[in-house]
């Protein structure tokens, strides 16, 4: 299953937004954009992302990349001990 990457419209201002069109050109990823993710206290501190649901926040967007991806090899790391 790809991770489906949510970014929010009002969190651009920290700069996810360059970030947010680099992941949409990986095919192994869905990356919506909402207007909002009812996650104002998260949005308006820092940049943030929701992966698979779950929200992830960093310092500055490249910090946010790497929280993003890591948080997808942990997701396929745990997808992979079912299988097993």
């Amino acid at each position: 299953m790809r991770p489906i990457i949510e970014f929010c419209a009002s969190n651009i201002g920290h700069g996810t937004e360059p970030l947010k069109l680099k992941l949409e050109q990986n095919p192994e990823y869905d990356v919506v954009e909402y207007g909002c993710l009812n996650n104002c206290g998260e949005c308006y501190l820092q940049p943030f992302a929701m992966v698979d649901g779950e929200i992830i926040t960093a310092d500055s967007p490249a910090a946010l990349e790497e929280a993003i991806e890591a948080a997808i090899r942990e997701a396929e790391a745990w997808d992979n001990l079912e299988i097993d």
